[in-house]
């Protein structure tokens, strides 16, 4: 897969200090309102890598955090995991507060790594008291950070470039990324006895572009834009979650539907099965999607979808999309710190079980958050690990 290069993005630190104390009060009062309990324990982390997807077998299931720990060795993990023991139990405080995280749909990939990363913030920081929150996705998140109802979400880079003054947001919503924590694949599926073969086949064919207030339902419109049709006009659209829009697809009220995420996804193999799917080339519509930054910095690029994670999706080429976990400028530069920390030491402990075809987290992809700049918390903790 090719990626886009690693860029460390520039921070301007004027006013940290102040930042940081202004909140330090509001911070220490929440976390006197109730500690969560800790969930289960994780393995330990990979090492600082370059990010690739994971080969998928035809038939057996990957267990990736196996992979990484072989790929490591059983001594470079206890030195990783001993890192991190250090780093939290230094003679000064870790950080303490609530930290509220936006998700994406239940069962889905945003839901499921929120849960594993809030799970390591609270086992290595016990004064964190995390709480996740199931929401629609990108464009819900970034609305609840801009409204301070949250404090981290996961959008897609494409999304929150959108966030700094577009249609979608009128009024730039001020971001700031801890980093790329991964990629997923645009996935866009008809029925295996569909006629439609391409997307600008998909004219008078209801597709289902993804639950309101989605990422996808977003990059969906500007696909069939970017073939040539009118979402509303030339292609009727609903806006099902995940699961909804599988089984519309089942019952062959919509012909069509969009989702990004990890591959094998458990709602696409269920439909891979019966009724059976045909994947949509998506990738010859890039050169049409390229936002103000470039296909690097608008975080899409082509990529093809694994051997053997569908039954007759090998090769076809299509649409990676990179994912950012990104916060309000006035987070605390301590959580900034220890989050980022944790997203490099504890990589292997927040690959979701049914996403094997992501990329996993290291220096390299973490900081290549294209127009969105990190935290300076975040870039702090990415020069004392890696210089």
């Amino acid at each position: 897969m090719t990626r886009p290069g690693p860029r460390q993005n520039q921070q301007n630190q004027h006013g940290q200090q102040q930042s940081q104390q202004s909140q330090h009060s509001r911070w220490s009062q929440e976390s006197k309102q109730g500690q969560h309990g800790r969930q289960g324990q994780h393995s330990q982390p990979p090492p600082p890598s370059r990010p690739r997807p994971l080969p998928l077998p035809a038939h057996a299931p990957v267990d990736r955090r196996a992979l990484l720990h072989a790929a490591l060795g059983t001594a470079a993990v206890a030195v990783l995991g001993g890192a991190l023991t250090a780093d939290a139990s230094r003679t000064r405080p870790g950080p303490s507060g609530v930290l509220r995280v936006a998700t994406g749909e239940p069962t889905a990939f945003y839901e499921a790594f929120g849960r594993l990363l809030t799970a390591e913030v609270e086992k290595a920081y016990p004064r964190l008291s995390c709480r996740v929150r199931t929401t629609a996705g990108s464009l819900t998140n970034i609305g609840l950070l801009r409204d301070r109802r949250a404090d981290l979400g996961l959008v897609l880079t494409d999304t929150a470039l959108a966030a700094q003054g577009t249609d979608l947001f009128p009024r730039p919503v001020p971001l700031r990324a801890i980093g790329r924590v991964y990629e997923t694949y645009l996935q866009f599926v008809v029925r295996a006895d569909s006629p439609v073969r391409e997307v600008a086949d998909l004219a008078g064919h209801p597709v289902s572009l993804g639950a309101t207030g989605s990422g996808a339902a977003v990059l969906g419109a500007r696909i069939l834009h970017a073939a040539g049709l009118t979402p509303g006009t030339d292609v009727p659209v609903l806006h099902l979650p995940l699961a909804d829009a599988a089984e519309a697809m089942r019952a062959g009220s919509v012909d069509a539907l969009i989702v990004a995420g990890g591959v094998p996804l458990p709602a696409l193999s269920g439909l891979d099965e019966r009724p059976g799917l045909r994947f949509l080339p998506l990738a010859g519509l890039l050169p049409r999607l390229d936002g103000r930054e470039g296909r690097a910095g608008s975080g899409l690029e082509e990529v093809s979808l694994p051997q053997g994670a569908y039954r007759s999706a090998g090769g076809v080429a299509t649409i990676g999309v990179s994912n950012l976990l990104v916060c309000r400028p006035d987070l605390p530069h301590a959580v900034a710190e220890a989050l980022t920390r944790l997203l490099v030491l504890r990589a292997s402990a927040l690959v979701p079980d049914n996403a094997v075809g992501t990329q996993f987290l290291d220096v390299g992809s973490l900081i290549g958050t294209g127009g969105i700049a990190l935290h300076p918390g975040a870039a702090e903790a990415y020069r004392a690990l890696h210089g």
